[in-house]
């Protein structure tokens, strides 16, 4: 039987998604695990794999069009099966056959219309089981639609989860710094006073309401489909519709700012998030040319100082959020100190001249550091270690992290066994990752699993700095500028290219002594690059 495929919500915020390219065409054949699709959320564009195997037979969203959640994406079914009926009526297994696969419902228990079971959520791809970090509401509190009900930690972030029902929070399932799988029950809302005690004992995922309430929903759906469909038409023939990405409409509405007076700068003039943070008002306006007169008059006037306070508020985003509590927790945790040393790059410098001057081949300095850092945690493991409360972990296989600026923030992409790698291995491997970063495609699994840390801010022209230490590693490496100056060899001062690095260690895992002898062995590999390529 043919299965409905919506608009999946990609992460606890979304409202709407949309569909940047189709990785598959009507007619292919598709197996589980198969990407479908590039969904664009409000926060990233990320693959949209399928569960279902069969042929894709319908797609209900075209590339470039914007739905809400569980709008009709695609329809997957046997070659040559006629859903006509099913695209009229919405009604292909009733149970609403998504990318998340639930499981059948549950006779152990009947749940009233009027109450709400809300489960642990699955807010990243990768997620499994959540904490609850902090409980936001308590039992007997009112809860309205849109409310944060509990900050929950996945497996990348701590997320703020809001109510999507309004009611009486009438029993809590998960206590605070708990954890549990996925689609546990989160918490029960309804009508105050209402007994849930046998809902919350028995109940399953899959779980509903009497015939008639389910009955009920599936009509709901079938006519909001229905209506998604028809809104999408007529969108697609207005001339007018104002292209722009979730994000970016939701800071507009923030900002009081008028998407049509915003000039897109994404695909085929799309609006995103950039366009709104950097807008000015056009000073074409009448207002604007007023202003400008008033200006020519004051300019022949003694000044009179007129200035104003102005200030911006500017909502933190989850990657920020993020950003600021695990940096915090290593900083107030992690005992840091630091290790600073200065190497000698004359031979760095020839080696790499000499290396790029090969045909199509091309190392940066960068590259450099990363090979001899991996290369010298291979020797000093104990740098390439986490702690543990029960005990310290160390890793003989060497995971580096690069940090890489992007617009929200800072990202670690992660090469994995860097050890293994040459240098222009490394090279084209750090390019491919930072691109997906700076493009918000990078996947969760490309970010995880480091076991030592690399910041480089010598091409800001940053001579030397200290970095937090990336938890859990025990170790992160500050790469600053390269700097011509006078420096003494053989007793003569003569012209030399310095590098400083910091190395700030984890006093609970790395000695001083054991952080100095890592720095001997890089700076050894540094100075002398044709041993990192034996």
């Amino acid at each position: 039987m043919a299965q409905i495929i919506t608009m999946p919500r990609l992460s606890d915020t979304m409202t709407e998604g949309v569909v940047a390219t189709w990785l598959k065409k009507v007619g292919d054949t598709i197996k589980t695990g198969d990407i479908l699709a590039e969904i664009e959320t409000d926060k990233a564009t990320m693959e949209f794999e399928s569960f279902h195997d069969g042929v894709l037979l319908h797609i209900g969203i075209q590339e470039g069009q914007s739905a809400p959640v569980d709008s009709l994406l695609a329809v997957i079914g046997k070659s040559g099966e006629d859903i006509s009926a099913l695209l009229a009526s919405g009604t292909a297994t009733a149970t609403k056959e998504v990318a998340e696969t639930k499981p059948a419902a549950s006779s152990e228990v009947a749940i009233p219309a009027n109450v709400k079971v809300i489960t642990m959520p699955r807010l990243s791809d990768t997620m499994t089981t959540g904490t609850v970090a902090t409980w936001l509401k308590k039992v007997g509190d009112t809860v309205k639609e849109g409310d944060i009900l509990a900050e929950i930690e996945t497996d990348k972030a701590t997320m703020e989860f809001e109510s999507f029902n309004a009611g009486t929070l009438l029993y809590i399932g998960i206590q605070e710094g708990d954890s549990a799988p996925v689609d546990t029950v989160l918490a029960i809302l309804g009508p105050a006073g209402t007994d849930v005690s046998e809902i919350a004992a028995n109940y399953k995922v899959g779980a509903v309401a009497d015939s008639e309430t389910s009955e009920a929903k599936v009509e709901e759906k079938t006519i909001s489909q229905a209506e998604t469909a028809n809104n999408t038409q007529q969108s697609t023939n207005t001339t007018d519709r104002i292209f722009a990405s979730p994000l970016a409409k939701k800071i507009a509405q923030d900002k009081g700012i008028n998407l049509a007076q915003v000039k897109g700068s994404g695909e085929n003039g799309r609006i995103v998030k950039n366009d709104i943070e950097n807008f000015i008002p056009s000073a074409a306006s009448p207002s604007a040319a007023v202003s400008e007169a008033t200006a020519t008059v004051a300019a022949v006037k003694p000044f009179v100082p007129a200035g104003e306070v102005f200030k911006e508020e500017i909502t933190n985003s989850q990657m920020r959020k993020t950003i600021a509590r695990r940096l915090s927790e290593s900083k107030f945790t992690a005992p840091h100190y630091y290790l600073t040393i200065e190497l000698d790059m004359d031979n760095a410098i020839a080696s790499r001249n000499m290396i790029n001057g090969l045909p199509e081949t091309k190392v940066s300095f960068n590259d450099m550091v990363i090979k001899a850092s991996a290369m010298a945690l291979k020797k000093h493991p104990q740098v390439n270690s986490q702690w543990r409360e029960d005990a310290m972990v160390i890793n003989h296989h060497v995971n580096i992290g690069v940090a890489v600026a992007v617009e929200d923030g800072l990202m670690v992409p992660v090469l994995k066994f860097t050890d293994q790698m040459s240098l222009t291995q490394i090279g084209a491997n750090v390019k491919d990752l930072a691109g997906k970063a700076k493009a918000k495609k990078i996947q969760p699994a490309e970010m995880e699993g480091s076991t030592f840390t690399i910041s480089n801010l010598g091409m800001f022209g940053i001579q030397s700095f200290t970095s937090i230490i990336n938890q859990p590693n025990s170790a992160i490496l500050s790469v600053g500028a390269i700097i011509e100056k006078p420096v003494v060899k053989n007793g003569q001062i003569v012209v030399g290219n310095t590098m400083v690095v910091t190395l700030a260690c984890d006093h609970r895992t790395v000695d001083g002594a054991t952080g100095a002898q890592f720095l001997q062995t890089f700076k050894a590999f540094m100075e002398n690059p044709v041993t990192m390529l034996a």
